[in-house]
């Protein structure tokens, strides 16, 4: 078993919440905007602890007056979606996940844009993006490989983006 550390996490959401404060990160929500103002569906998918932040950003959206969906079951019957001018939102920490990259792939065969949010900019879902927010954190695990690294920047960047349809 690990060893949690919450000074590690306090110290690098002071880091990204920095980063948030800037231009930088203004122009990279940009176009993210731009493909979310267009939609007429917003497709959110995610698995496991990302299937959960999933449902709540379809929320989040469907609140700010997008139409939104949370889906974290790879196994939907996704052809049953009219997919004109959807745009699907990955969210995935490792960006690796073979059923979620799976699902995007399907997506874009269906010419859908793929937007996503990651822990890591060099991951298989990040590349395969139109638009990847990283957000670069250490991974935490623990009691067997589980994965409790924090969600708190993807939570963060979610309302943010709905906050600015």
């Amino acid at each position: 078993m690990t060893t949690y550390e919450p000074k590690s996490d306090v110290s690098e959401l002071a880091h990204f919440f920095a980063k948030t404060n800037s231009s930088a990160y203004e122009r990279k929500l940009m176009p993210a905007l731009t493909y979310l103002r267009r939609a007429t569906l917003v497709i959110f998918v995610g698995i496991g602890s990302s299937g959960s932040l999933a449902r709540y950003a379809a929320r989040c959206f469907t609140n700010a007056g997008k139409v939104a969906f949370g889906l974290e079951d790879s196994n939907y019957p996704v052809n049953a979606f009219e997919i004109h001018d959807t745009v699907v939102f990955a969210l995935s920490e490792s960006g690796e996940t073979p059923e979620l990259i799976a699902l995007v792939q399907h997506f874009q065969q269906r010419r859908c844009a793929v937007l996503s949010i990651t822990n890591q900019s060099q991951s298989t879902l990040a590349k395969l993006s139109d638009w990847n927010f990283s957000y670069q954190l250490a991974h935490q695990r623990i009691n067997g490989n589980y994965n409790i690294t924090t969600q708190v920047p993807v939570v963060y960047v979610i309302e943010t983006l709905a906050k600015r349809l």
